[in-house]
């Protein structure tokens, strides 16, 4: 059943997630990673292209790790062999998409190392030059602790790597601050990591105890206005990098969807860029 408005719509390519993240709960209640046979995923995203979808958002619980469950298993698409692991998969969905002048969005793209061959796909505009990838810190103690599956100590490299082969891409990301036993040495190096980042778009949740998440038992909770406060510091410092990134892109001309348009447009309308 499709809810979204007729010009967009979600594509699921996976559920559930292999990894044990101390602050999620996902697992439990998911399962681990399952990820849908590459035919039927194309399938649907055809289909939703022909039926005038403009702009698919692919979404996962963990999009980098499609098809790992599968061994990259080998699937058909029109006849044409094309393995079950992300990379492909892109690829694919941006020749569909290509052929109604449509958008592909990728979401919860976790920063593996294999994300790096995704870049030339967004620079050669096959799918949107945008990259939805949550970090969640920049310490490799807390990213430790949390049990996150990538250790983070190259990320400012391979973003500084990401903006050379392609410029215009758009960088988002979620942040967690107070997890527990962050000190204030481990906070301040993530202020100092998002301010050379320079990341476009920025969420930051103050850590909250899910219950069920491992990640109660740690010892050094913080209280609960601290953990505010942090969060409060750190959108600000992303605030600021939003700003100015966004300063750098007036005069330019993009392409943009809309997504109302009272009176045929007359009465104004509402429309976003990638």
């Amino acid at each position: 059943i499709k809810l979204t408005p007729r010009h967009y719509a979600y594509l699921k390519i996976s559920e559930g997630c292999n990894h044990r993240c101390t602050f999620c709960i996902i697992p439990s209640m998911r399962g681990d990673l399952i990820s849908r046979p590459i035919g039927d995923v194309l399938k649907e995203a055809q289909a939703l292209f022909e039926s005038g979808v403009k702009e698919l958002l692919v979404v996962s619980q963990d999009t980098s790790a499609y098809g790992v469950d599968v061994q990259y298993r080998m699937g058909f698409h029109e006849g044409r062999p094309i393995k079950t692991r992300p990379l492909d998969l892109a690829r694919a969905l941006g020749e569909l998409a290509a052929r109604h002048g449509a958008w592909v969005r990728l979401h919860y793209v976790y920063p593996y190392p294999s994300v790096d061959d995704l870049i030339p796909l967004m620079a050669d505009g096959l799918i949107l030059p945008y990259l939805d990838v949550p970090f969640q810190h920049s310490h490799p103690d807390v990213l430790k602790r949390m049990k996150r599956p990538a250790s983070g100590e190259k990320n400012l490299e391979r973003i500084a790597r990401w903006r050379e082969i392609c410029p215009e891409i758009v960088i988002r990301s979620t942040f967690i601050a107070g997890f527990p036993g962050e000190s204030e040495a481990e906070f301040q190096h993530l202020l100092d990591f998002l301010k050379v980042a320079q990341i476009d778009r920025v969420g930051c949740f103050a850590y909250s105890p899910v219950e069920g998440a491992t990640a109660n038992e740690l010892p050094g909770a913080l209280p609960e206005s601290e953990r505010q406060a942090r969060r409060s510091e750190l959108m600000a410092v992303a605030e600021r990098a939003s700003i100015a990134k966004l300063q750098q892109r007036v005069g330019d001309t993009v392409q943009v969807l809309v997504d109302q348009a009272r009176f045929a447009g007359r009465h104004g309308g509402v429309g976003r860029s990638y």
